[in-house]
């Protein structure tokens, strides 16, 4: 499977895709024209076993929210994420039977060493 859940207005998302040598390789998707299905999510999950790992906790609901500060669990997370594209994390990359969460330097560089070949 080759797609990228992404944030169309996202600078760092913009930053990391033009990064990508063959971007028409993957189905692009932006999480806030199409949010993310649940069938999707758990698809996503699958790969990484937390839906935890899948939430952005730097959005600005979860401040406003004061989420924190809240024991979350991994059934609210996946709820949040299915309520509010901004509570997924962005960029979300799968290469085929690897998925790349966030953009972290080191996620970014791990996922730009493997499609870049």
């Amino acid at each position: 499977m080759k797609k990228i859940y992404y944030l169309k207005s996202c600078d760092t998302c913009k930053r990391i895709l033009k990064s990508i040598d063959d971007l028409n390789q993957f189905k692009l998707i932006d999480i806030k024209t199409n949010p993310i299905t649940q069938d999707d999510l758990n698809l996503l999950y699958q790969q990484t076993k937390s839906f935890e790992k899948l939430f952005n906790k730097r959005a600005q609901l979860y401040k406003e929210r004061d989420l924190k500060n809240k024991n979350l669990t991994e059934e609210d997370y996946k709820n949040l994420i299915l309520e509010h594209y901004t509570f997924l994390a962005r960029p979300i990359i799968w290469f085929n039977d690897v998925l790349f969460v966030g953009n972290a330097a080191k996620v970014v560089n791990e996922m730009l060493e493997k499609v870049n070949r």
